[in-house]
């Protein structure tokens, strides 16, 4: 019995304590910005899906370059393909990693990805849906 109340006495001198020791910073998010061929938006979605990606949006572009400085650059198709996708800031580098050894090994497989940073989210719920990290619905 003793035990127990100098267990319970230590709980009462400092309860926040308990509290502090399973909390963990969040993650950062990231925008990734992928651009590449219309032809091939699915394929790099399918990728991102492998990494929990919650929040995906493509937009189909056109490019603007004169005809003589694409055939400079060796393009040869104007659409694209932009995807917005919010991402864990520790998936990045397999990410890009992925798509490199992608743009290498696919016919034709130019492509630019880049990240831009999210200083903020407001609100628990948002940034758990962004970060994939809902641990389920709640019941009420």
């Amino acid at each position: 019995m003793s035990e127990t109340k100098a267990v319970k006495k230590k709980e009462k001198k400092n309860p926040v304590a308990k509290k502090e020791e399973g909390l963990t910073a969040p993650k950062k998010l990231k925008i990734l910005v992928t651009i590449v061929e219309r032809s091939k938006a699915d394929f790099y979605l399918d990728t991102l899906e492998g990494y929990d990606v919650n929040l995906q949006t493509v937009i189909y572009g056109k490019g603007t370059a004169p005809t003589e400085m694409l055939q400079y650059l060796g393009l040869s198709q104007l659409g694209k393909a932009v995807i917005f996708s919010v991402v864990q800031e520790d998936n990045i580098k397999r990410i890009l990693a992925d798509y490199e050894d992608k743009y290498f090994k696919t016919k034709n497989g130019k492509g630019i990805a880049f990240t831009i940073p999210i200083s903020s989210v407001i609100g628990v719920m948002v940034y758990k849906f962004l970060s994939n990290s809902v641990e389920g619905a709640r019941s009420e």
